[in-house]
């Protein structure tokens, strides 16, 4: 019998230093997460249908006519649809701040756990060409990664098939922090602030998806958009981490 070495590490690392949850930080026992408690685990919502076909927030109770929900409201979306894994309150907003801003590399292990939640978003993703929404070179040489590049890695991976990432962009202009700005603001300041990357081959038929941490007002994912459909992507989606 082969001895999983990695997760032997792993187990005895655990025992010596106990993971905290990323939001109560009790330490983390039994839980179906490494990184967050049971408790916490719990209260964490991964979305499944039905959900609004642009942003994939979920419909409560019975759903008829169009499926656009407020979030989405005057987006004109250049992609096609959209999907999201969880909605980004607690825990899971937890997760997203440990890895964007606290250098949490650890927690992409629950995030693939939590992708692997929901089938439906990997049938969906299962062979496409994952287009991680890119970072300017400063704000990269910063954090020390872009998140997006990690999260569609991770994606990939869960999803398994011919699934794989391609850098097809690059951010030109090294815009002011979005997070506190409305979808006017946010538009007005992501003009011009993508372009393909050197070398970015797009094959039209190709089944392309672009990978973000998370969806707020839908600004960014459609700037990037607007660039690969201009450069010829005819098949177009976009999948987020969290919605909020």
């Amino acid at each position: 019998m082969k001895t999983d070495w990695r997760a032997l590490r792993r187990g005895l690392a655990d025992v010596v230093f106990p993971p905290v949850c990323v939001h109560c930080r009790k330490v983390v026992e039994e839980s179906p997460l490494r990184h967050v408690c049971a408790q916490c685990a719990r209260h964490i919502e991964t979305v499944q249908a039905p959900h609004c076909s642009t942003c994939g927030h979920p419909f409560y109770g019975e759903v008829e006519g169009e499926r656009l929900c407020p979030h989405c409201v005057g987006l004109a979306p250049a992609f096609r649809e959209g999907r999201t894994t969880v909605l980004l309150k607690a825990a899971a907003r937890a997760l997203v701040h440990e890895l964007k801003y606290h250098r949490g590399l650890h927690v992409l292990t629950d995030m693939g756990t939590l992708f692997g939640t929901v089938p439906e978003l990997l049938d969906w993703v299962r062979d496409a060409v994952l287009v991680p929404v890119p970072l300017h070179p400063r704000k990269e040489r910063e954090r020390g990664y872009n998140q997006s590049l990690l999260l569609a890695e991770c994606l990939a991976q869960t999803a398994g098939g011919a699934t794989r990432v391609e850098p097809l962009l690059r951010r030109t202009v090294d815009t002011v922090s979005q997070t506190h700005h409305d979808r006017k603001t946010r538009l007005e300041n992501l003009k011009n602030a993508f372009a393909l990357a050197p070398g970015a081959g797009i094959t039209p038929g190709h089944h392309h998806i672009l990978i973000d941490d998370v969806f707020t007002t839908g600004s960014t994912l459609n700037s990037c958009a607007l660039v690969l459909r201009r450069a010829g992507c005819l098949n177009l989606d976009v999948v987020t981490f969290g919605h909020g």
